[in-house]
Formats: structure tokens, sequence, C-alpha cells
């Protein structure tokens, strides 16, 4: 090729680039004229459906269109993580996502669904720390006392969780990795029932997420040994963290987020990205948040696209040291 048209295809390769990015630019602007779906993969009434319809009320009035709510319960979440892996790619079906998206997934012999292929990453919403707390009945005022009073009853302390493959369950078990506690996992299908045996005593040990557990603790119903965030939270001040209690490498946080089938326009994800990152960081989703026991959590695709990565990884890693397999 000579230099002369080599500088003439160069030329015509940047102005279809240019023309390219311009199209997505407008079609992003352009976007939507219709309404949006968000998909929730849990049954309606819940603090992850409330958080959902307080981010799809302020979305509505930013888009300009009706954000519609559809919540799909069931399976672990697999029943809607499925539905929208296979919608269009069009920015017209989000589905809503917490932990249990990577956890299930980490355990998934199945692979219904892939977290790294299948989706592109939106936005992360807040995230909060989990709860360790046992029943008064164990009588164990810290995370040490908690391992001792495990290994010292050949039994063992049952905990429960709200299903194989939930951030209550692999948090469970990757204490038990760091600690060498005698504790012995009990699923339940949902958090509700889970609550409801932990609260009875039919379980004595519960790494609870924060709305679950968080009426309970202000009541004094359940002891609560520790936090499993970075830092102590604004709401128990004086509860320390599973790492200030000497537990080195268990750090969890439960979060919330949004994602897209993958394929979604790159210009369509990033405005929706923007709206998002708004709405999390003003009230009433802000304060709705705070009053989770979590923060408002500010990321690019790229970063999301990450945190799921590696988060992935991280819980299949604790699944096999554990042997744990959902078919």
């Amino acid at each position: 090729m000579t230099s002369t048209a080599r500088r003439l295809f160069l030329r015509s390769a940047s102005a279809v680039a240019l023309l390219a990015a311009s199209s997505l630019s407008a079609f992003a602007q352009d976007y939507p004229k219709r309404p949006v779906t968000i998909v929730v993969p849990f049954s309606a009434g819940g603090g992850t459906d409330s958080i959902a319809r307080e981010l799809a009320k302020g979305l509505s009035e930013k888009l300009g269109q009706p954000v519609i709510i559809d919540n799909r319960g069931g399976g672990g979440g697999v029943i809607a993580s499925r539905q929208v892996a296979k919608a269009d790619p069009d920015g017209y079906t989000l589905l809503f996502v917490t932990s249990t998206f990577v956890t299930h997934a980490a355990v998934d012999s199945k692979q219904t669904y892939d977290v790294n292929k299948d989706y592109a990453p939106i936005a992360m919403i807040g995230r909060g720390p989990l709860m360790v707390v046992t029943h008064k009945g164990v009588g164990a005022k810290s995370v040490q006392d908690l391992v001792a009073k495990s290994r010292s009853r050949p039994e063992g302390l049952d905990f429960c969780s709200s299903g194989t493959g939930s951030v209550t369950h692999l948090a469970g078990e990757l204490f038990k990795q760091k600690t060498g506690a005698n504790l012995v996992h009990v699923p339940y299908k949902g958090s509700n029932p889970a609550t409801i045996d932990f609260l009875a005593g039919r379980t004595q040990v519960f790494f609870a997420t924060m709305p679950t557990m968080l009426q309970h603790v202000k009541a004094g119903s359940v002891e609560v040994l520790a936090m499993t965030g970075t830092k102590r939270s604004a709401l128990f001040p004086n509860v320390p963290t599973v790492a200030e209690a000497g537990i080195r490498g268990f750090q969890i946080t439960t979060w919330w987020g949004l994602v897209a089938p993958a394929g979604t326009p790159d210009a369509i994800v990033s405005r929706l990205n923007k709206l998002i990152n708004e709405e999390a960081a003003k009230e009433p989703l802000k304060s709705r948040l705070i009053s989770e026991g979590a923060e408002a959590y500010r990321t690019t695709p790229a970063e999301f696209r990450a945190m799921l990565g590696a988060e992935l990884q991280t819980w299949r890693d604790v699944a096999k040291a554990s042997n744990i397999k959902m078919d």
C-alpha cells in the first residue's frame, strides 16, 4: 500500500469510527422510547425489593419513561438471572443483582448462567456488612467465645442460612475455614424461615444480612458478636469487625447492583451508570441504604465487572475447599 493510499485508508477508518461513535451517542440520548423493566430475583415486599423500587422511581423521573419492577423469585435467583441473560441487549430489560448472584454461580455445578460472559455490568448501588449473631442460649460474647464453644461440643453448633449457595451460607463456610470452628450448616428456603428458627433456638449461629437481623439486634433478642466489613458499622459503633477480633482475611459485604444482558450498547450502559450513581448518592435512596446498614457505593461499569469476577473466584475457592456443590 502506497503512503497516499495508507493516509486515505486511515482517514476513512477514522471517519467510520467517528460516525459509529456519533450514532451510539445519539442512540443513548434517544433511549428509552418505551418502559424499562428491572427484573428482581426476589418476591415483593422484602428489603431488596424496596431498594429496587426506590431506584426505579428515581430512574423513571430521569429517563422520562416508566421503570417497571418485575419480581421473579425462585431458584436462588436463577430464574430471573437466566431470563435477563436471554433478553434482547437493548437496555429495556435489566437485572437487579445482589451478592447471591455471584455466590450461587460459584457453587452451581450446572453453570446455569455465566457471571462473566452473560451480562454487561452497569453499576453497584450500595454495600454493607453481614452480622455475626448467635442465639442468647449459646452464651457467646465474642468471636473467640463462639469458636471455643463450638469446639467444646462434639456435635458443634448449627448455623443457618437463607439457602445453599447464598452469601449467608458461604460466609459461614469461610468462617469455618479461617477459624476451625465446629459449625454445621442448616439451609433454609429464604431468610424469613431461617430467622424464625434461629430466634426459636433451633439453630444457634447466623451470618445474617443487616436488613434481616437489624430489628432483632436492636431489640436485644440476639447476641451480635461482630461485623464482617472492613470497618465498624455506623449503626453499631461498639461492635468490632471480624478482623478486629483477630480473624484475618475475613472481609465480606453484601451488595446491590444492576446488570444488563451481554451486548447492551456501551453508550446505554454508560448513561445508566451515571444515573444510578446519582440516584444512590441522594435522597431517598441514600437514607434507605443507611437504614439497612449499608452505604452508597459508586463504580464504573469496568470496576463493577472486575469486582464481580474477583468475588466469583473468591467464592469458588471457598466452595471448593468445603466441597460445596449445588445441582
